[in-house]
């Protein structure tokens, strides 16, 4: 039987190279691996040379990436990356055009977010997506307490005063994190990790939901209720005024339930290798992963916690009803001094309205730290350029050893498992 055939659009960065493409021949399939984004292309040649086919192109350029699936008329069953490649409608067209000895029936991602793919347009033509979802969850919940701790003990002013050879004293003592309240922007698997993790440290933390059931408290508002037309002036002036009133309104709230998974943990899921090959050994599955620690007290809705939390955290996919969440008006509610956290997704935010907010002195917002951008990579721009109190890194949060391996090995799981028709326990993303 002829081997499935994947396309590794990028790879898994240094040493974890080799974890994936062996877990990938374990599995049977057929790999063609492009060097572009390989550090060590000729060590990758000297060393799968006879075992994978290779190619050498730049993802984010659509005409390249098309052409190379489909090359020579051959195609690929499966696509695979890890940094967002978009896969648009004419990819997903091209990739499945009749005559193609092997049209595209699986696109799979090492890591969570799959807003890179047009999914209707992937179920327009018969291709199924999958992702990874909880295994950067760690690796992002960590990121974000240390952007909390950099931006509220100010220690990147500290560091580029001493690197001048000034002795800078604070001119005023900060809050320490016990004294703070923490306000998570959707409490999945990453937002319930941050949240243990702060609320180990002292924290009182609370959430906003977009989805009710999530909640015990009564209904959230949803994405779509709140956008900026539906908060005026006057309202916004009277939250602010009130918003250390309004903190204990969730502190009685109950608990809220474990957010419900995409689809179960790979622990769980049947055996993914062909019968006719070995069993590679299954991805272990951080702790927390399984058992995310306590849940975050709800609150009633998305202006409550803006108000009443001085620092808030997003941790929510990019969807049409997320994008712009996070407006002119949201910032304009926040308490006076509050810090803004984004590794979510660059769209969430209005990144022209946070320059602004971040630029005026009287506006409430003091401080932000953003990972993730409307723009990245070759085309990576911001209004927040310069803006000292902003804190950018180029979308690293996920990027740690284990999160990446997790995601790699998970990810190369799932392809075979598709591509062999065995779709239980494998998480499936649909428009």
């Amino acid at each position: 039987m002829e081997r499935s055939r994947v396309l590794l659009v990028d790879a898994a960065p240094g040493a974890l190279l080799g974890r994936e493409l062996e877990r990938l021949l374990g599995h049977g399939l057929a790999v063609t691996l492009n060097l572009r984004r390989v550090a060590d292309g000729a060590g990758a040649r000297a060393d799968w040379g006879g075992r994978v086919d290779f190619t050498d192109f730049d993802p984010f350029d659509e005409a390249a990436l098309l052409a190379e699936t489909v090359r020579d008329g051959l195609g690929h069953h499966a696509v695979k990356s890890r940094a967002g490649v978009p896969l648009r409608a004419a990819f997903l067209a091209g990739a499945t055009r009749p005559g193609l000895a092997h049209p595209l029936r699986v696109i799979g991602r090492a890591g969570a977010g799959t807003d890179h793919v047009e999914l209707a347009a992937a179920a327009r033509h018969g291709v199924t997506v999958t992702h990874t979802p909880g295994s950067n969850a760690d690796a992002v919940a960590e990121f974000a307490l240390a952007q909390l701790l950099a931006l509220t003990r100010g220690l990147r002013s500290y560091d580029e005063a001493a690197h001048r050879g000034e002795w800078r004293a604070a001119t005023a003592p900060p809050e320490e994190l016990s004294e703070l309240t923490l306000g998570i922007v959707g409490p999945g698997r990453i937002g319930r990790a941050l949240a243990g993790r702060a609320s180990a440290l002292g924290m009182e933390v609370q959430a906003f939901s977009r989805r009710p059931a999530v909640a015990s408290a009564p209904a959230l508002a949803s994405a779509r209720d709140l956008t900026s037309a539906s908060v005026s002036a006057p309202d916004l002036a009277s939250a602010l005024a009130s918003a250390r009133d309004l903190t204990s309104a969730s502190v009685s709230a109950p608990d809220l339930t474990p957010a419900p998974a995409s689809a179960p943990d790979l622990a769980s899921a049947p055996d993914l290798a062909p019968a006719s090959t070995p069993q590679p050994t299954p991805t272990p599955t951080p702790a927390s992963a399984s058992a995310p620690g306590p849940a975050p007290r709800p609150n009633r809705s998305l202006p409550d916690l803006l108000a009443t939390s001085d620092v808030v955290s997003l941790h929510l996919p990019l969807t049409p009803e997320t994008r712009g969440l996070i407006g002119r008006a949201e910032l304009a509610l926040m308490r006076p001094g509050a810090i803004l956290l984004n590794t979510a997704r660059g769209g969430i935010v209005d990144e022209q309205a946070l320059a602004d907010a971040l630029r005026d002195p009287a506006h409430p917002l003091a401080a932000a730290a953003v990972d993730t951008f409307e723009h990245e990579h070759a085309a990576f721009a911001s209004p927040l350029f310069g803006l000292p109190n902003a804190l950018l890194t180029p979308h690293v949060a996920g990027m740690t050893r284990t999160a990446m391996a997790t995601a790699a090995l998970r990810c190369a799981d799932h392809i075979a498992a598709l591509l062999a028709g065995r779709p239980e326990g494998i998480p499936v993303v649909t428009a």
